[in-house]
């Protein structure tokens, strides 16, 4: 990639995923980028759970309702976790973790996708985070942020349209 100007209007979200596995150093570069994300304070708190067999992503599609389905055609996915009583910031925290993997699977030329786990559940009152913590064994204190999706584009994205950015909603110096 030339420029994080050009990063950031290629980044796109996909859902769809070629059979062909990541390189193992590309994946240590996704999670590389995770670890040097900010945090607040320095605190570094956040877990990250790296899922590559095809049974648990599965599983971890169906662990809510909607919007997790294309999970079970990813290479691999990183649940984002965090302690809500150790960090009052786990979710800015893990959301930074997040999107940091996003721009750096791009700019290895891969594909991701986030899925909301926080708040999200199953009709029958079942949280994403109690699903995922079955699937993994995560920690009672810990909990789910979000899963992200990772593999080979088996489709193409058009960059950002910059006549659609909401400029409009910037406001200098006051609303």
């Amino acid at each position: 990639m030339n420029s994080f100007k050009d990063l950031a209007m290629l980044r796109r979200s996909h859902r769809k995923f070629t059979e062909q596995e990541i390189d193992a150093d590309d994946v240590k570069l996704i999670l590389r980028a995770a670890l040097m994300a900010p945090t607040s304070k320095g605190s570094r708190a956040w877990h990250f759970v790296v899922v590559d067999d095809k049974t648990d992503l599965e599983k971890l599609a169906d662990a809510k309702d909607m919007g997790g389905q294309f999970l079970k055609g990813a290479s691999l996915a990183v649940v984002v976790l965090g302690d809500p009583l150790a960090n009052d910031c786990w979710v800015e925290d893990g959301s930074i973790a997040a999107i940091s993997m996003q721009y750096q699977a791009e700019d290895l030329g891969l594909g991701s996708c986030w899925v909301q786990l926080r708040g999200r559940g199953l009709s029958d009152g079942t949280s994403a985070d109690t699903v995922v913590r079955g699937i993994l064994n995560v920690p009672e204190n810990l909990c789910a942020l979000c899963v992200v999706a990772f593999g080979h584009k088996a489709d193409e994205r058009k960059p950002q349209n910059e006549d659609k950015l909401k400029w409009e909603n910037v406001h200098l110096g006051k609303f």
